[in-house]
C-alpha cells in the first residue's frame, strides 16, 4: 500500500486527524487530504489553527512542529483536495486510493455514506472505497449514541467498513493528551494491513518495559 486517503471532518477529536496526517507524511509514498467546512471550524477551536480550504496551507496545520524536513516530505508527498472538488482521481473507482481514513468522523458524515449520499468528495470517495472493496476506517468521536447512530454503525460495519471509536485504552498508563492521542492512531496504523502493528500499545505491556505486564 503505497497511498492513503485521510478525510477530517467537524467531529470534535481534529487532533487524531492532524496526528495521523502527521505521521501518514513520513510512511506513504503518496497521501491525499480533504477537510470539510466544519471540520476547519472545529480545528480553529480545538488546535487554534485557520485553515483556508480554498488556500490550503500545510505550515499552518503543523505549524508547532514545522520543520524543513516535514517541509520537504510535505511537498512531495502530500496532496490537498478541496470538499467540493469531484474531480479528484479519487473520486472514481478507477483510481481509488489503497486506503481510507475519515477521523474524526461526524455522524451526519456517517449517516450520508450509510444511504448512500455522495454530496462531497469525502463521501463520494467513501462510496467508491466501499463499492471497490478498499480498506475504509471510520473514527466517530461521540457519545451517547442513540439507535439511530447504532444502526447507522451496523450498515457501515456490514458493507466492509471498520468503525474504530476514538476511545483510547488507560491501560498503558497515558501521562499526557498525546498518549492517548498516540494510542488510537497506532490503533489506526494496526487496521491498514498491518502497518506499523509492532509499535501498537498492547494489554499487558507497558512503554517502559514491553512484555511486562501494566498491573
Amino acid at each position: 500500500m503505497h497511498s492513503i486517503l485521510i478525510a477530517i471532518t467537524g467531529a470534535s477529536g481534529s487532533i487524531y486527524g492532524q496526528k495521523l496526517l502527521r505521521e501518514a507524511v513520513e510512511r506513504f509514498a503518496e497521501v491525499n487530504l480533504v477537510i470539510s467546512p466544519h471540520a476547519a471550524q472545529v480545528m480553529a477551536q480545538e488546535l487554534g489553527v485557520e485553515i483556508d480550504l480554498h488556500h490550503f496551507s500545510a505550515e499552518e496545520l503543523f505549524r508547532s512542529e514545522w520543520t524543513p524536513t516535514l517541509a520537504e516530505q510535505v511537498k512531495a508527498r502530500l496532496r490537498y483536495y478541496h470538499f467540493a472538488d469531484f474531480s479528484a482521481p479519487f473520486a472514481s473507482g478507477s483510481h481509488p486510493c489503497g486506503a481510507m481514513v475519515i477521523v474524526p468522523c461526524s455522524q451526519g458524515t456517517l449517516a450520508r455514506i450509510v444511504h448512500g449520499i455522495a454530496d462531497n468528495l469525502i463521501t463520494r470517495a467513501a462510496a467508491v472505497m466501499l463499492k471497490e472493496r478498499q480498506p475504509l476506517i471510520l473514527v466517530p468521536r461521540e457519545t451517547p449514541l442513540s439507535i439511530i447512530h447504532l444502526r447507522n454503525w451496523l450498515t457501515l460495519a456490514e458493507a466492509g467498513a471498520v468503525i474504530l471509536p476514538a476511545c483510547p485504552p488507560f491501560y498503558h498508563r497515558p501521562q499526557t493528551i498525546d498518549d492517548l492521542v498516540q494510542a488510537v492512531v497506532q490503533r489506526i496504523w494496526a487496521h491498514l494491513s498491518g502497518l506499523e502493528e509492532g509499535r501498537q500499545i498492547r494489554w499487558g505491556e507497558t512503554r517502559e518495559e514491553p512484555g511486562a505486564g501494566a498491573f
